[in-house]
């Protein structure tokens, strides 16, 4: 393929992602917006005031960064987990591409961009949202990192969600690691409390949970405290993309996953 042709290949891909996505913007924006803005009645509005402060920020503000990073985690999964499979075994558009020409790290590039896409848009979305309940007084430490740490949780789980899209089976295949595994790892790394106030035992199977560094790191940016170094999360999560991109581009290219 010509670097033209590969353009319009990849171009096609995330041209049809994201007109679908905003077709049914009821289904792919709302649904975690109004979820967050739940999370932040309850967790900042009411029990907020009795918690006081976190880290010695306002307790509504320190749960901003981690609101929004949840979003973005489950935004990009299920995006591209969801667009692969029904590529898979609805509209059968995935054989037509694994027929062409195209490379497998173009065809990687195509899916996911699209769930990168919609997880920061709704990523942008919830801390938008969030300024109403913090006193629009929300305070940015680094743009810098934010945007780094957004981007690069998008590619991270978008990727995953392309795993699990590729090695899916079933619908149930689909929802069965957010509700089991992403889910869990989320609310266990540190979105409403800090580290540093658990006890000793939990620290430890925290400290093994990689959601936990990039939630922190992402915390840094918005209000320049981190439970961990930030060198750490940033390295963690360059190998896990560098892992991921392996995982998808070996079943891409032995068709493991796809060939029925």
């Amino acid at each position: 393929m010509t670097t033209y042709q590969k353009w319009i290949a990849f171009y096609t891909m995330i041209r049809k992602d994201i007109v679908r996505m905003f077709r049914i913007w009821v289904q792919t924006f709302l649904p975690s917006v109004i979820t967050s803005t739940l999370y932040f009645l309850v967790f900042g509005t009411v029990l907020g005031s009795r918690i006081g402060d976190m880290q010695g920020v306002d307790y509504m503000t320190f749960v901003v960064p981690g609101l929004v990073m949840l979003a973005v985690v489950t935004t990009s999964y299920a995006n591209t987990s969801f667009m692969f499979f029904t590529s898979k075994f609805f509209a059968r558009s995935i054989d037509e591409i694994l027929v062409s020409p195209t490379p497998p790290w173009l065809l990687i590039a195509g899916f996911v961009s699209g769930g990168i896409v919609r997880g920061l848009l709704v990523g942008l979305l919830v801390l938008l949202v969030s300024l109403f309940f913090t006193g629009l007084t929300l305070t940015i430490h680094s743009a810098l990192v934010i945007f780094g740490f957004a981007f690069l949780t998008a590619l991270v789980f978008a990727l995953a969600g392309l795993v699990n899209g590729i090695y899916a089976k079933t619908i149930d295949g689909i929802n069965i690691v957010p509700t089991f595994f992403l889910t869990p790892l989320v609310y266990l790394g540190g979105i409403f409390y800090s580290v540093h106030s658990l006890p000793d035992w939990w620290q430890a199977i925290t400290y093994a949970n990689p959601l936990f560094y990039l939630i922190n790191g992402f915390r840094y940016g918005f209000l320049g405290i981190t439970d961990v170094a930030l060198s750490t999360s940033v390295l963690i999560l360059l190998v896990m993309v560098v892992i991921l991109v392996a995982i998808n581009w070996y079943f891409i290219r032995t068709g493991l996953g796809l060939k029925q």
